[in-house]
């Protein structure tokens, strides 16, 4: 009969994970390198429990036998699997085993490497980007050393991350994509293998590299399905398929593939199970079902992900414009990684004017239009034109707003993102209403709806439709219920002075408000601004 540890192995060698992991676990193995394959079999069949144990025992047994450098790898190991579901006490005690192993022995090892992975995370969450960069430095000099390239090829994603954390995006991403090389090429070990392709899709994704991110994303999907048993990382590829395929327009199938990722994730609870919830809330506040995606937001932030800013955005879909406000000004106030910063701020100038606070969305515009100058990233660059382009819009400069508005259209189109194209036609659409064309403004309208229905997101099919009904016009129609307030009080002879001090905001913002008054009701005093109170019954 044969020997069950050594099909084991074969097995293992084989790629067959879960034949491996049953054949090692019924043999009751013992051997170091025997646990250290059983471990790795269970991780990767989705067996956490039984990984840890079997790296405990052979970081044990290794240790007992005098093979220290065996026995600190396996605790190292033991560490990052534990770090990485949130087990940071246990993490940090076997981290600290570990290290009081190599320093008995003075020499130099992989495990040496490795264990420098979390203490870069540390340092990176807390933004002290020089010495993150110091230790990926250290991990590829190690890696170097010790001729292994798992350890080199976490260097490289860890100093590309550091380059992106500086907005060095060029630099950073020829990094990812040269740690990415040791991946495809087969250099790897399995579990190294998907940390490091989920990991630089996620960058990819981070810095809008839709191109990248889909490339590596299919990459992702023929590893995994090559290795039917794998687990962990499969509910992680299902995220990022759902972001390509919402970015390119497959709503539908963006929709699938974040409820597939969000069960497949739960058992067990995978870290990116808060990101999997946030991306279904995201496609069904599009879609215009709140009630969903209010459960959606409550899920990703129960599994650690802020459920802002599309939280917020959802509040101001709902009509919440004050809760959306009190959201986004609190994320304003606490997002400091430069790309989420910069999409913080996109969804502030979107709030901020509907509140509206012209003078606050003026500030977030201004940021962002520098944030993206400083990220040099193409979604940025337009993302900044847009708020330019509405923010001007809604100070009544349709001349300032239209040639950003048309920018970022280009971008965005250009890019295959169709749901932000659509957006920006809508606002070109308002930009072309002030300026007289209204063969412009039916084009835009038609090109942006039928964009919208096919995507399905009814929330902007409705604002569309009730700026091309009559009786919802763009002229005397769409005044906003701050517009009204402010209209009504200059009808009752107030001063701009006055204005500001009742509803406690600039008396710029109050004069920006009258502009628009003017300009939408085709008035040019304040008298007349008054008698089309009195005649509308507004006072």
């Amino acid at each position: 009969m044969a020997d069950p540890v050594e099909l084991g192995r074969q097995a293992f060698d084989g790629k067959d994970w879960a034949e491996a992991r049953a054949r090692l676990a019924s043999a009751d193995v013992s051997d170091p390198a025997d646990l250290e394959r059983l471990a790795v079999a269970a991780y990767l069949v989705g067996r956490d429990d039984e990984s840890q144990s079997a790296l405990e025992r052979a970081s044990r047994g290794a240790e007992q036998s005098g093979d220290a450098d065996r026995a600190a790898g396996s605790a190292v190991w033991l560490a990052l699997l534990l770090f990485m579901q949130g087990d940071e006490a246990r993490a940090g005690g076997w981290l600290a085993r570990a290290e009081r192993m190599l320093h008995d022995t003075g020499r130099s090892c992989a495990a040496r490497g490795l264990m420098l992975v979390p203490q870069f995370l540390e340092v990176l969450s807390s933004g002290e980007l020089s010495a993150a960069e110091a230790l990926a430095e250290e991990m590829i000099d190690i890696g170097t050393h010790c001729d292994d390239r798992d350890v080199i090829a976490f260097g490289l994603l860890c100093r590309g991350e550091a380059l992106l954390a500086r907005a060095d995006v060029a630099s950073g991403m020829k990094l990812l994509d040269e740690a990415m090389i040791s991946v495809t090429t087969g250099e790897l070990s399995p579990i190294v293998t998907g940390l490091i392709y989920c990991a630089v899709i996620e960058s990819c994704m981070n810095v809008f590299d839709l191109r990248r991110a889909a490339e590596w994303t299919r990459a992702l999907e023929g590893w995994c399905e090559a290795q039917p048993d794998l687990v962990p990382y499969r509910g992680q590829c299902l995220v990022h398929r759902s972001q390509v395929l919402q970015a390119h327009g497959t709503w539908d199938g963006a929709l699938a593939e974040a409820v597939r990722a969000r069960q497949r994730l739960s058992a067990p609870v995978h870290p990116a199970l808060g990101l999997a919830c946030y991306q279904q809330a995201e496609l069904h506040r599009l879609r215009g079902e709140f009630a969903d995606a209010e459960r959606a937001y409550q899920a990703a932030a129960e599994y650690g992900r802020d459920p802002s800013p599309g939280l917020a955005l959802l509040r101001l879909a709902e009509g919440n414009v004050d809760a959306a406000r009190a959201a986004i000004v609190r994320l304003v106030g606490e997002d400091s990684e430069p790309f989420s910063r910069a999409v913080t701020l996109g969804a502030a100038v979107d709030i901020l004017l509907a509140a509206p606070d012209l003078d606050a969305a003026a500030n977030a515009a201004r940021e962002l239009r520098e944030l993206a100058a400083r990220l040099k990233v193409p979604f940025f660059d337009a993302l900044a034109a847009y708020a330019h382009g509405c923010l001007a819009l809604a100070l009544g400069d349709a001349r300032v707003a239209l040639p950003a508005l048309r920018q970022a259209y280009a971008t965005w189109s250009d890019a295959a993102l169709v749901y932000e194209a659509a957006r920006a036609r809508v606002q070109i659409a308002l930009a072309c209403h002030a300026l007289g064309d209204e063969d412009a403004v039916r084009i835009e309208l038609d090109a942006a709806r039928a964009v919208f229905a096919r995507l399905g997101a009814r929330p902007d099919i409705s604002r569309v439709d009730a700026l091309t009904q009559p009786s919802r016009s763009l002229g005397s129609g769409a005044l906003t219920d701050r517009e009204h307030e402010v209209l009504r009080l200059v009808a009752m002879g107030k001063t701009n002075r006055a204005i500001a001090d009742e509803l406690v905001i600039s008396e710029h913002t109050v004069a920006r408000h009258i502009q628009n008054i003017f300009r939408k009701l085709d008035l040019t005093s304040r008298a007349a601004a008054t008698a089309y109170a009195f005649e509308h019954h507004l006072v």
